[in-house]
């Protein structure tokens, strides 16, 4: 019954894949907001394809906003989006996924590769155009999957340009009843996603926290400590666990081997908890 699941989930998901890979070719979106809406019906029929069932907590932002949340697995943006249109930040390896890649990049997902200054400075750029443009952003701003019981320390770059132009910063918690969807601790993304295309139903919980504005002389630094307190505190009242806020081990590229993926998660630890964007 399992492989019967797979077999179905993955063939459904293939199929819409494909078919918008061929549509965002024909007829790309006019601008980012029909982008955004795009993708979340793309993500949508995705998460159909695969029975995820998504329940909501709290006041869905339907105005522009830095969304942020924290990050578990490569179906956070599948669950998110489709519930509030954004644009998303994404990992620069997802980019160069087969299928995954040119559709994000056609829809307007903004890849970076946060080990390279220049690239977070143009990611920094794009977020600025995009929220300016009252485009939504979804930016999970750990950095990194966890293993969903812990929130690590957040990038603040985002921070300061939701600050600037005075658009709200949305937290929003997410919680799988299934741990084992989780994606971290070194999982290879083709093992992981078989395993996971094999349940029968996937279910996660958002719940999204009242918008959070800037207190007066607040360091961008200090609204991402914030805003991470606030999803820590939406995880701790969400049923299914508990939450611990320690820093975990940083998760090694799941699409490289674990010899390559281990420099950076070096350079890494070196580098320690502080995030500059």
């Amino acid at each position: 019954m399992n492989a019967l699941h797979a077999v179905r989930h993955i063939g459904g998901g293939l199929f819409h894949a494909l078919a918008e890979l061929g549509s965002v070719r024909m007829t790309p979106p006019r601008d980012p907001r029909a982008a955004a809406h795009r993708l979340a019906g793309v993500l949508g029929a995705l998460g159909r394809a695969h029975d995820l069932v998504v329940t909501t907590r709290g006041d869905i932002p339907r105005g522009t906003a830095l969304i942020v949340a924290n990050h578990v697995s490569y179906l956070d943006p599948i669950a998110v989006l489709p519930v509030c249109p954004a644009i998303p930040i994404a990992k620069g390896e997802v980019g160069a996924w087969p299928i995954v890649g040119p559709i994000g990049a056609a829809l307007g997902v903004v890849f970076v590769t946060r080990r390279d200054p220049m690239a977070r400075a143009r990611t920094l750029r794009r977020m600025h155009d995009l929220l300016a443009a009252k485009t939504s952003v979804l930016n999970f701003a750990e950095g990194t999957t966890t293993d969903g019981d812990r929130v690590a320390p957040f990038w603040r770059g985002g921070f300061g340009i939701a600050q600037r132009l005075g658009v709200p910063v949305v937290p929003v918690a997410i919680r799988y009843v299934d741990r084992d969807l989780a994606w971290c601790n070194g999982a290879t993304f083709v093992p992981h996603y078989l395993r996971t295309a094999a349940r029968a139903r996937l279910e996660v919980a958002l719940t999204f926290g009242a918008p959070m504005v800037p207190r007066t002389g607040e360091a961008p630094e200090a609204m991402a400590a914030r805003a991470r307190g606030v999803i820590a505190h939406l995880l701790e009242r969400n049923p299914h666990a508990g939450i611990s806020t320690e820093l975990p081990p940083s998760r090694p590229d799941p699409v490289l081997p674990a010899s390559v993926a281990g420099d950076g998660e070096r350079r890494d630890r070196r580098r320690g908890p502080r995030r500059a964007a």
